[in-house]
Formats: C-alpha cells, sequence, structure tokens
C-alpha cells in the first residue's frame, strides 16, 4: 500500500505540474492572441480596399512588392531575429550586462547595415527585377519597399531582443497592433485623396518607419534596467546560433512567397486573385502563430528537464486549441469559397477552386499543429531547417511544372502539397524523437463537430439563394451547429481550466500577458530551470519566431505556411 500510495502521490504531482504549464501557456498566450487577429484584421482590410477601389490587379502588384520585402528583410536580419531573443534572455539571466549591451549593438548594427545595402541595390536594380517580372509598372513599388526595408529589419530586429526580457508587450503593441493600424488608417487616407497604389506604398513606408522608432525606443526603456557596462561583442556565439535559424527562417519565407514571385515571372494576370485567397485562407489559421509563441517556451523548459509526458501532453493540448479554433473558418471557406471571395469583388471569385486547395494544405497545417516548434525546441533545429529546405525545393519544381499548365490553381496546388509533405514529415520525425502525437479526443470532439457544422453549411448553401443571404445565412449556421456540436460533445478537461484561467484573469484586470502571482510566465526562469530563453545548444530561442511581427503583407513568423502574406 505505501508503494501505491506513492505512486499515486507521484503521479497527482505530475498533473498538478502539467495542469500548471497548461495554465500559464493560456495566460500567455492571450496577449498574443488578441494581437494576432486584430493584426490579421488590418491586413485583410488593407487587401479588401485595395481590391474594391484600385482593382485586382493592383493587388496583384502589392502582392508582389510584399514578396520582394520578406525576402529581403530575412536576408537583412542574417538569422538576428532568433539570435537577440535568445541571447539577451541568457545574458539577462546570466547578469552579464556587458554581453547583453554587445549582443544588442552588434544585432542592430549588423542587421541595419546589410538592410541599407540590400535596400539600395533593390533601389537600383528595381527595373531589371520589374522587367523580369513582366510588368514595368512595379518599379515604384519595389523602390518604395527598398525605402521601408531598413525601417522593417530595424523593427524586427528591436524587437526581437525585447523578447529577451520575457515580455509580449512591446512585440505585440507595436508589431501587431501599431504597425498594420497605423498602415491601414494610412492607405485608408491614400485612396480616398486619390493618389491610389503609390499612396498606398507610401503608407508602408510610414507606417514601418513610425514603428521602426518606436520599437527603439521600446528597446531603449528595457536596457535603462540594465547596470551600465561597456559593452562585449561575441560575434562567434551569436553568428554560429543565428545561421541556421536564418537558412530555416529562409527557406520557408520562400515558401511562402516563391508561388508569387513565379506567377509574375511566367506573367500570369491573376496574381491578384491569387493572393487574395491566399489572405482568406490566412485568416483562417492565424491562431497557430501565437499559440506557437505561448508553447514554445514551455516546450523547452520541459525538454530541458526531461519531462517528455508533459512535452507529449502540452503539444496535445496547443495543437487541439489551433484546430478547434480554426475549423469553423475552415469549413466556411470549403462551403462557401465563392461567396467569400466576392466580398472583395465580382472578379475574384474565380479563384473559388484556389481557396479550397489552399484551405485543404492548411487544415493539415493546422491538424499537425506546431511540430516544427517541437523540433526546434528538443534542440533538432538542423533537421527543422532540412524539413523547410526540402519543402521549399519541392514547391519550386511543383510550380515550374504545374503554373505554365495550370495558372494559379497549380500554383496552389504546389504550395498545398509542399506543406501537407513537410507537415506529416515532422510529426513522424516528432513523434519518433519525443513519442508524441497531435491527436487528442479533444481533436476528435473538435472533427466531429466540424464535420457537422459543415454538413449544415452544404445544406444551407444549397437552399439560400443569391449573395450576400447565402454566406450570411452559411456562416450563421456553421457557427451555431459547430458551437453547439462541441458543447454538446463535452469540454475537455483541459479546456474547462483554461476557460476557467482566462476567466479568472478578466476578472482580476490583468493584462492578457501578465503573470498570476506564484506562476511562471511563459519565458520565465523556473527554480532550478534552464531560462526558456537559453535554450539547448543548436536549437531555437522559445518564440524566436515572432508570430505578429507583422511584415508588410503579413505576420513575420515562418513557421510553416501558417504565417500570413
Amino acid at each position: 500500500m505505501p508503494a501505491a500510495s506513492t505512486r499515486d502521490d507521484r503521479h497527482a504531482g505530475d498533473t498538478a505540474r502539467g495542469d500548471q504549464h497548461v495554465r500559464g501557456m493560456a495566460r500567455g498566450g492571450g496577449l498574443n492572441l488578441i494581437g494576432a487577429l486584430l493584426s490579421q484584421a488590418a491586413v485583410f482590410l488593407i487587401m479588401l480596399l485595395l481590391a474594391r477601389v484600385l482593382g485586382i490587379r493592383e493587388v496583384g502588384r502589392y502582392a508582389q512588392c510584399y514578396a520582394v520585402l520578406s525576402l529581403a528583410g530575412l536576408l537583412s536580419l542574417s538569422g538576428f531575429r532568433a539570435g537577440l531573443t535568445r541571447f539577451v534572455a541568457v545574458h539577462l539571466a546570466d547578469d552579464d550586462a556587458p554581453a547583453l549591451r554587445g549582443t544588442v549593438r552588434l544585432g542592430l548594427v549588423v542587421s541595419a547595415g546589410s538592410s541599407v545595402a540590400l535596400a539600395g541595390a533593390l533601389a537600383w536594380g528595381a527595373p531589371w527585377l520589374a522587367d523580369r517580372l513582366h510588368d514595368p509598372g512595379l518599379v515604384t513599388g519595389l523602390r518604395l519597399v527598398a525605402l521601408t526595408l531598413p525601417a522593417s529589419t530595424i523593427c524586427e530586429a528591436a524587437l526581437a531582443a525585447t523578447r529577451g526580457w520575457r515580455t509580449q508587450r512591446p512585440f505585440t503593441f507595436i508589431g501587431q497592433l501599431y504597425e498594420p493600424g497605423t498602415r491601414l488608417l494610412l492607405t485608408v487616407l491614400a485612396l480616398a485623396t486619390g493618389v491610389g497604389l503609390t499612396g498606398a506604398f507610401w503608407a508602408l513606408v510610414a507606417a514601418g518607419w513610425s514603428a521602426a522608432l518606436l520599437a527603439l525606443v521600446a528597446l531603449a526603456r528595457l536596457l535603462r534596467r540594465v547596470p551600465p557596462a561597456r559593452p562585449v561583442h561575441r560575434p562567434g556565439e551569436l553568428f554560429r546560433f543565428s545561421t541556421v535559424s536564418w537558412v530555416s527562417s529562409l527557406s520557408s519565407t520562400g515558401l511562402i512567397w516563391v508561388d508569387t514571385l513565379l506567377l509574375g515571372f511566367f506573367a500570369n494576370p491573376e496574381i491578384g486573385v491569387y493572393n487574395v485567397a491566399t489572405r482568406l485562407v490566412t485568416v483562417a489559421i492565424f491562431v497557430l502563430a501565437p499559440v506557437n509563441a505561448a508553447f514554445g517556451p514551455y516546450l523547452a523548459h520541459l525538454h530541458h528537464r526531461g519531462d517528455l509526458d508533459d512535452v507529449r501532453r502540452v503539444y496535445a493540448v496547443a495543437t487541439g486549441w489551433v484546430v478547434r479554433l480554426s475549423l469553423p473558418a475552415f469549413v466556411a471557406l470549403l462551403v462557401l469559397p465563392g461567396d467569400l471571395l466576392r466580398v472583395f469583388g465580382g472578379e475574384v471569385a474565380t479563384g473559388a477552386a484556389v481557396t479550397v486547395i489552399l484551405a485543404l494544405g492548411q487544415l493539415v497545417n493546422a491538424a499537425t499543429g506546431p511540430c516544427g516548434t517541437v523540433l526546434n525546441m528538443s534542440g533538432r533545429v538542423a533537421l527543422n531547417m532540412a524539413d523547410n529546405l526540402v519543402a521549399l525545393v519541392l514547391n519550386v519544381l511543383l510550380n515550374l511544372w504545374l503554373i505554365p499548365a495550370y495558372g494559379i490553381v497549380g500554383a496552389a496546388a504546389a504550395w498545398s502539397a509542399s506543406l501537407i509533405v513537410v507537415n506529416i514529415a515532422r510529426v513522424v520525425q516528432v513523434r519518433h524523437l519525443t513519442g508524441a502525437l497531435p491527436f487528442t479526443v479533444g481533436m476528435a470532439k473538435g472533427l466531429v463537430a466540424g464535420v457537422a457544422a459543415l454538413l449544415a453549411g452544404l445544406l444551407v448553401s444549397g437552399l439560400v439563394p443569391g449573395w450576400p443571404w447565402r454566406p450570411v445565412a452559411g456562416l450563421t449556421v456553421i457557427v451555431v451547429v459547430y458551437l453547439g456540436t462541441v458543447l454538446a460533445l463535452g469540454l475537455s478537461r483541459e479546456d474547462v481550466m483554461v476557460l476557467r484561467t482566462l476567466a479568472r484573469r478578466r476578472r482580476r484586470g490583468d493584462p492578457p500577458g501578465s503573470v498570476a502571482p506564484g506562476s511562471v510566465a511563459p519565458g520565465s526562469v523556473a527554480p532550478g530551470s534552464v531560462p526558456p530563453g537559453s535554450v539547448p545548444p543548436g536549437s531555437v530561442a522559445p518564440g524566436s519566431v515572432p508570430p505578429g511581427s507583422v511584415a508588410p503583407g503579413g505576420d513575420r513568423g515562418t513557421a510553416g505556411r501558417a504565417v500570413s502574406r
């Protein structure tokens, strides 16, 4: 009996500790989730305004310039986004003020210098690049993107450094709220005054530089908490860590944008339609990035301690949240693709097939959960990098094969196939390394509710004629049936725990990103543990891919295609 009692006590202790991690994820993800939602809404509205006011061709030009900015931004950062977050956290934990100041200075100077050089090259080569993309009208946009590039890079680097202080606030309020919100307001002003697409690009410039200034101010305020010291530079460790992260991020961002650039290369006239469809699909998966950010620090902490049971539980819980929060949107995309696209204008409705194909790929992305984060936090960053490279090469080859014959439908099929392959491979790798699988009873209940909502939506779409009544009725029925089925099947223990945690936080009036007394914050240092920012050698810092660090055109996070375009 004493032995059985000891086992029961140990099991109860493990369960309580696991519950604490689940509650901590809920607290840490609140601010990120709100920021990601508002950021997605702002970018969605920008694309909607451009489509309705200027037409779908101008949306295509805007998207191609976005693609260039995103790829050039990653080249400029040289992987320092992950490196700054990690080493700032490490040096803070070690009370090493000289190394901390040296890391921040080195990261900012190198990133800013490389971005200025790339911006100059882009501005000079804009006519050549526009010619390769078969559209001389891109020259002005490319040059204004070049003007934005240093600001975007400095903003990302500064916000990445602030995350090392285990706070999400500068990153969320500046990167997810201020920058896209300001860009939206300035774009509205530009379109209202009749300055067209050029005005929209100037809105990008103004929002980018003002956000960069605010990010530097936020970083300076945090640095004032650090004792004065002469900076000590350790470029070796920073560059070694950042290089692997840089290649991985560049590969995954290439996976996001290569289809847009290849459509331009093949002079496809439907680039705008394609990017509106991808924007619509991206809205469905916005929840993955903030869940990743809340999940990463806990996984790094648990894996360092060898608590594989809790790793498996946290991974399953995180995946369950992503799937169940995303499913209603996916159902709507599968049932009403043409109707939803008509919001952007009648000519965009031709992208219904593209929307369905992209939605299927993103659904697999959601169902496999943050498997790339599991690999990174487990110290398998090189393996994750290889996955990203394989996915990028596969995507390029499929695009080169399919775009000439099938246009935007071929591009969508190439991207979805690449995303499905890489995510299935990652699930197999995670299973082999940690024994974790993303499938739970809660997810199964969500899928059952999704099927019920899908059938109800198809029924309504067949019975209700015309636009806009069909999408309004269809969306209402999908949401009601989905929520009703979820509640009828019953919430899991983790679901109830999360809801109670968020409800308590709201009653207390705490900010969503703050931490309750006695709990361990995402990214904070538990007694006797490795700081979650100080991950095992060769791994990527928790949350090192900021989920809502918003680049013009979408989120800067690059975990698969979960980021927005």
